[in-house]
């Protein structure tokens, strides 16, 4: 089968779906592997290192997507790339699926069959093909290195002949995969760290870590399904914020990662909080593309608010993209091994596989996934 990766072109996107390691694991399989020009560059990945690996290097997207079986990428196709697709094709990549019908309707009209990586269910026999867990990994600790880099002072204590510098305070809001990471960073460039999360659940592993966990008084959980954090009652909202504020004047790095999928981010930091913070604090918003946690963060932008620089980069993993990339094509192959057959040459879909039915977005002319599928039917009607 041949096997593409096209030149990502969504913004602030360097990251690439297949990398040469992976390109050369799916030629021993006797797939011919083909890679639109320039795809990996901005990941430090020439073409020429592709070529070394047994992939193919096509000049444009139109020649690269010339009977192709499988397409792989990393952000969504847009729509003018929808449209020269090859129909019957196989598309696998972070599709951001939630509702976005008019993506699922675009695809399914070119009767391609789509999985949605987000939606793998996050199960034990799943962990390999994670891309969730993988690249908020990576975010979580880029997110510390960047606001190490924009912090004015040292984060570890240090001794002096002129003194003693006192180490820098880090809050991270949010303990999944992201915030956990960050945690663990922060720990190993010595700051002080504390931490918050919905999910009671979490304490033990932010303490694990050494972070000292932040409660707020209430009976209620953040607990939500597949180990995500749900939308809080008005009350614990209020109780939230409260102990945040009493909390946060304290500290000199805060990291947000809080984010409810489907729906926009919660607001976590508000104005009066930012001016209540130190001067030349550093506030870092995972989720700004969701809406952000914090009331001033801009998407692509780094804003100076009462004196606390807040950084709003779009893409965090991005800022990473080798690695990113490495562990992004690893998913993805393990992910595609799960698609053929035993002698991994020819597509062997088993439509009653857990994780296939988890992720598959579209099919045979339809949207399947049930996320979407209704109001695919609705449209149909109308």
């Amino acid at each position: 089968m041949k096997i593409v990766a096209p030149k990502e072109c969504a913004d602030f996107e360097r990251r690439v779906a297949l990398t040469p390691e992976v390109s050369r694991k799916l030629a021993d399989l006797g797939h011919e592997v083909v890679i639109e020009k320039g795809a990996g560059v901005e990941a430090g990945m020439p073409d020429a290192a592709y070529e070394a690996m047994g992939a193919k290097i096509a000049k444009d997207a139109k020649s690269l997507y010339q009977d192709a079986d499988i397409i792989i990428r990393v952000s969504p196709p847009l729509e003018d790339e929808i449209k020269v697709l090859p129909k019957d094709s196989l598309l696998i990549g972070m599709l951001k699926p939630y509702g976005n019908q008019k993506l699922a309707t675009a695809l399914a009209k070119r009767k391609i069959t789509a999985f949605a990586l987000e939606w793998i269910p996050r199960i034990s026999r799943a962990q390999s093909m994670d891309v969730l867990s993988s690249q908020s990994n990576l975010a979580g600790y880029k997110a510390v290195i960047d606001a190490a880099a924009e912090f004015g002072r040292a984060m570890p204590m240090m001794m002096t002949a002129a003194g003693m510098i006192p180490p820098a305070r880090a809050l991270i809001l949010g303990a999944g995969v992201a915030g956990l990471q960050a945690i663990a960073t922060a720990r190993r460039l010595g700051a002080i760290v504390s931490a918050f999360d919905v999910r009671p659940a979490v304490k033990e592993q932010v303490e694990s870590l050494g972070a000292t966990f932040i409660e707020v008084e209430s009976a209620e959980s953040g607990e939500g399904a597949g180990g995500y954090a749900k939308e809080m009652s008005a009350d614990y909202q209020k109780r939230q914020q409260a102990r945040l504020e009493d909390v946060m004047r304290q500290q000199d790095i805060v990291i947000t990662t809080a984010q409810i999928p489907g729906k926009t981010a919660p607001i976590l930091i508000s104005a009066k909080m930012i001016k209540e913070m130190k001067a030349g604090s550093v506030i870092v918003d995972l989720a700004v593309e969701s809406g952000g946690n914090c009331a001033a963060s801009v998407a692509g932008q780094v804003v100076v608010k009462d004196g606390v620089k807040i950084l709003g980069h779009p893409n965090f993993p991005s800022r990473i993209p080798f690695d990113a990339s490495q562990v992004y094509a690893r998913n993805v192959f393990n992910f595609l091994k799960l698609l053929l057959g035993a002698d991994g040459k020819t597509l062997a879909v088993d439509w009653e596989d857990d994780i296939v039915k988890g992720a598959a977005l579209t099919h045979e002319g339809d949207v399947i996934h049930p996320a979407l599928k209704e109001a695919a039917k609705k449209e149909k009607e109308i």
